[in-house]
């Protein structure tokens, strides 16, 4: 049976002085109670008890032959120190089947302070030998490691100290050598059995010792093999915060050894803007003995002048929680790289941001369209309903072609409305064909600005126009360049207040088309200057804006203009004008981006039907 408890025991190697004793070690491991087998330590302290206890109780019981050859029939006396000196069979008895170790301690020290008084009070009081046996009683509960122990077992030593020295005060002990025993056989029995359970408890106190130091040892190199194959960074920070121990993970995730980020290395390496955090969180942890986290920045690489810093988040512990309040404790921390839990943060805000910039789209366009397509329809529909009672009405000729015009103009406004939703649904859908063909730059910038000259004639402005005298023909689709001025003219003119003027230069210069229309109009904020060119985007607020419009006519441009290759820039300041440049390659048909068909955000059904219509429409007028 003792065999088949050996690996419940626990530890092993603690009384290996000789092969001898290793049966006595696996018996005495079978008496530890199974309540302390878990413990390394309690199954130490329970084996070195009832160890000693029973190495003491044996050598008295081995030792009565003995006295009973040299003294003969014991008194009364001497029954009672042999009942003192057998007692602890007893005990490691009660210890091995109950557990209860605190309990076995003290009642080993109330059984050796009544084998002291017994002993001592015919021996001589106070100057007895047995007196050294209360030294035993504190020492042995001292190896218990319990409070409650040591504190008892040494509040009885005392007791029975004192109460010899009283009763030798009080001259109630019988004079020394009254008692009947040999005093020399007494002495060498108490001699040997006071060095048998010091022996005993030698034996148990390096086994404890034994098992403390391996036990840390195990947990030490547990703790290093953790250390030393987890890609997270594992420090241990001092009470004032400097770093004492850095597992090898630093080189993966700091790029340094883990030497550099020893003392104030790591802190050196936390940005500057999130130190406050870094060391709120330790200082909670080291003073508060609270876990605490933080995320923080920390600066990779090996060079001062290569800043590049990775997302972290710090976790930290303290390593003494029960450490009375107002002592700064040690800490652990385990760091890890988030950087990429950051990113995926910041995408997901981005597109939140991005759907709430949809969303006010949204309400955008349909405030525009409410308004872009409601005025016009009314005016048909009403004007239409004119002509259709025009005998009720009696409406002579010149109020007929009045309303003809006004029902022209608004079908006009909604045809234009239609075609620019669906030219820049082909723009974005990659479905809009540039036809790159050889012409000359002059006589498109000058048609144009002719067919914006009654326009501008009729808000009071001057539209002028200046084209290189030297212009070379470039490649690029003809119509497309058309809508691209006649769309930057439009707006030019719009926004341009009676008396002011709109210029347009255009040239040819390193093999770049350059276009500019320039206005003295109303300006525009800086704050919108960003999302200029963006589908429905129009500057300030669609329910109290004094200038019609979809919105998308800068966008058309600006797609247009990147079909072919180019990019388009706006200056402006409110209250003095806009300037907006074209650049384009000479030869748009070389330098145009390839179709990509891939990235279309596709518009409703509807449109698709509307485009068709537009079409009827066109070819119809």
């Amino acid at each position: 049976m003792p065999g088949s408890r050996k690996k419940e025991a626990g530890p092993r190697g603690e009384f290996r002085l000789v092969p001898v004793l290793e049966p006595i070690r696996s018996y005495i491991d079978g008496l530890v109670h199974p309540s302390a087998r878990g413990d390394a330590m309690a199954a130490a302290r329970h084996r070195t008890f009832i160890g000693a206890h029973l190495g003491a109780g044996l050598t008295a019981v081995a030792g009565l032959p003995v006295f009973l050859a040299v003294h003969g029939a014991p008194d009364a006396l001497a029954v009672a120190v042999f009942g003192c000196l057998v007692i602890p069979l007893a005990l490691a008895w009660l210890l091995a089947a109950t557990g209860r170790f605190v309990t076995a301690h003290l009642l080993s020290a109330l059984n050796h302070a009544g084998l002291v008084l017994t002993v001592g009070a015919v021996t001589g009081g106070p100057a007895s030998f047995a007196m050294v046996w209360l030294v035993v009683i504190p020492v042995e509960a001292a190896l218990s490691a319990s409070r409650p122990a040591m504190i008892g077992a040494a509040a009885i030593a005392a007791t029975a100290g004192g109460g010899l020295f009283a009763a030798d005060a009080l001259g109630v002990l019988p004079p020394a050598g009254t008692s009947g025993l040999p005093h020399g056989a007494m002495m060498l029995l108490a001699v040997l059995a006071a060095l048998l359970y010091g022996t005993g408890l030698m034996l148990g106190s390096g086994a404890v010792a034994r098992t403390g130091e391996r036990l840390r040892d195990l947990n030490d190199a547990r703790y290093r093999l953790l250390a030393e194959h987890m890609t997270d960074l594992i420090t241990r920070h001092a009470p004032n915060g400097a770093v004492t121990f850095v597992s090898p993970a630093a080189e993966g995730l700091v790029g340094v050894a883990p030497s550099e980020l020893h003392g104030n290395g790591l802190f050196a390496r936390v940005h500057v803007a999130d130190r406050p955090a870094y060391l709120t969180a330790l200082g909670r942890a080291t003073a508060e003995g609270k876990p605490a986290s933080v995320e923080f920045r920390l600066r990779r690489g090996a060079s001062a002048s290569d800043i590049r810093y990775i997302w972290t988040e710090m976790r930290c512990r303290p390593l003494d929680d029960e450490a009375p309040a107002g002592t700064r404790r040690q800490v652990v921390a385990v760091t890890r790289d988030i950087t990429e839990r950051k990113q995926q943060q910041e995408s997901l805000e981005q597109a939140r941001s991005e759907a709430e910039r949809a969303n006010r789209a949204k309400t955008r366009f349909l405030a525009t369209m409410s308004h872009e397509l409601r005025t016009p329809l009314n005016a048909i529909i009403g004007f239409a309903e004119l002509l259709a009672n025009e005998r009720v009405m009696q409406l002579d000729a010149v109020k007929r072609g009045d309303y003809a015009r006004l029902i022209h103009e608004s079908g006009y406004h909604l045809l234009g409305v239609v075609n620019g939703i669906l030219d820049m649904s082909r723009i974005e859908s990659g479905n809009f064909d540039v036809l790159a063909e050889p012409f000359a730059l002059r006589p498109v910038v000058e048609g144009c600005c002719a067919m914006m000259a009654l326009k501008a004639e009729a808000s009071g402005l001057t539209l002028s126009a200046e084209v290189a005298a030297d212009s070379p023909e470039i490649v690029a689709d003809k119509r497309a360049l058309k809508q691209i001025l006649i769309n930057l003219i439009s707006n030019a003119v719009k926004f341009t207040r009676t008396g002011g003027a709109v210029t347009v230069l255009a040239g040819v210069e390193n093999d770049e088309l350059r276009i500019t229309v320039a206005d003295t109009g109303i300006g525009i904020d800086p704050a919108d200057l960003p999302r200029l060119g963006a589908p429905f985007f129009q500057c300030g607020s669609v329910y109290d804006r004094p200038f019609e419009g979809t919105g998308l006519g800068l966008s058309v441009v600006k797609g247009l203009v990147e079909l072919h290759g180019g990019r388009l820039e706006i200056a402006s300041r409110v209250g003095e004008g806009t300037t907006v440049t074209v650049r384009l390659p000479r030869n748009c048909d070389a330098a145009r981006p390839p179709r990509t068909a891939d990235v279309v955000t596709a518009l409703p059904r509807r449109l698709v039907r509307e485009e068709s219509e537009a079409k009827e429409i066109r070819k119809s007028a």
